[in-house]
């Protein structure tokens, strides 16, 4: 499972050194170039309610293969597309065979590791393998940039895509349950299900204050302190090493205080690392010191929340798991994106501001979702 749990974010993450050169090479602007970051991660989101609810129906194996195969296809293209609105079509089509290959992997975790009593463990482990992609994406682009050119990244993903596509031929068996399929009824349960909601909005929170993070770290670090490419994805890689290094302590964090107690700490440190970067805005900005050491802060945060999170806002919905998974990551691709640029839009994005805007209103509001539960109806320990 580990190449599409990957996949999916080294699309989004070996692109960010080139960004600030797309404008030129695709004759377009830099909101046009935004605009595949946001809808990368929108399509990433929605794509996963066509997906999902497919899974249910065909099974898990065929709606993955299909995803690997069209993200592969569409990366190939982009590396020979030079007109903005064509680039932007496939960035669009990527977007959709991730997002078909993301949900196959997650309800498929969801089929075989529902009732493991470690399955918090493989949660964190797929989040820690997932934090490994932003310490070597930005750092794999760059160098695959100065040595190749920026066609060989997309051609370089297409190739990722096919070897994991063939892997997956060989070695994937289907794990849908018998019986299971799209069940109308249970997608209403979903919707009013307040503990998925919970865990839901908790998700967005962690993964829109890295969306925010990555839509504008390449304008402050690259922009306003003049670093170049590769020491941008140095620095930029020391968050997601936190992050790896954060999840590996996820699974006996997790036994000890429960999801709830994980969801709630984990918003108290995404809170702090927004407190910190607005004083860091207002007295030393722009400063590497200014802006990495919060964002540490925040990646800890950023993986205890999503070490959780998948396993509390799906644990009652095992018979429709395709569907609940494309619904959990459709709103969170939603509220990230929606919200995450607004945020970015609105606020100088060579700043700290987006992110002290996201982080901080999103960190708020979560716990006080949490405290109207009762514990029990919150993770293992309920603490």
């Amino acid at each position: 499972m580990a190449p599409f749990d990957l996949l999916a974010s080294l699309g989004m993450d070996v692109y960010l050194p080139v960004v600030p050169r797309m404008p030129a090479i695709l004759s377009t602007t830099p909101a046009t170039v935004q605009l595949t970051l946001s809808l990368y991660m929108v399509v990433l989101g929605v794509g996963q309610m066509l997906f999902g609810p497919l899974s249910d129906r065909i099974g898990r194996r065929p709606v993955l293969l299909g995803g690997a195969l069209l993200f592969a296809v569409a990366s190939a293209a982009m590396a020979y597309t030079t007109w903005a609105p064509a680039f932007v079509v496939w960035r669009v089509a990527q977007a959709a065979g991730g997002a078909a290959a993301l949900v196959a992997t997650f309800a498929t975790v969801r089929d075989v590791y529902a009732d493991h009593p470690d399955g918090v463990a493989i949660y964190a482990m797929l989040g820690a393998m997932l934090a490994f992609v932003p310490a070597v994406g930005p750092v794999l682009g760059a160098v695959i940039d100065q040595a190749l050119g920026w066609r060989a990244i997309f051609l370089m993903l297409a190739g990722l895509g096919l070897a994991a596509l063939l892997q997956a031929l060989l070695r994937w068996p289907e794990s849908r349950p018998d019986g299971s399929g799209v069940k109308l009824a249970r997608v209403g349960a979903i919707l009013r299900h307040a503990p998925f909601w919970t865990y839901t909005l908790g998700f967005s929170a962690a993964l829109g204050t890295f969306f925010v993070y990555f839509s504008t770290a390449p304008l402050v670090l690259m922009g306003r302190l003049a670093l170049a490419p590769l020491t941008f994805s140095l620095l930029f890689a020391t968050v997601a090493v936190v992050m790896i290094i954060t999840s590996r302590l996820a699974a006996p964090l997790a036994r000890r205080w429960g999801s709830r107690g994980c969801l709630v700490r984990g918003m108290g440190l995404l809170l702090a690392a927004a407190t910190l970067l607005a004083a860091g805005q207002l007295t030393a900005f722009p400063s590497t010191w200014a802006f990495l050491p919060p964002m540490w802060i925040a990646a800890m945060g950023i993986s205890i929340t999503c070490a959780v999170t998948a396993n509390g806002a799906l644990r009652a919905f095992g018979d429709v798991a395709g569907t609940a998974v494309a619904i959990y990551h459709c709103l969170q691709g939603v509220i990230t994106s929606l919200a995450g640029t607004l945020a970015v839009l609105w606020l100088p994005a060579d700043t700290a501001w987006p992110l002290v805007a996201f982080t901080g209103a999103a960190a708020l509001l979560t716990p006080g979702l949490v405290r109207r539960l009762p514990p029990d109806t919150l993770g293992s320990a309920g603490q």
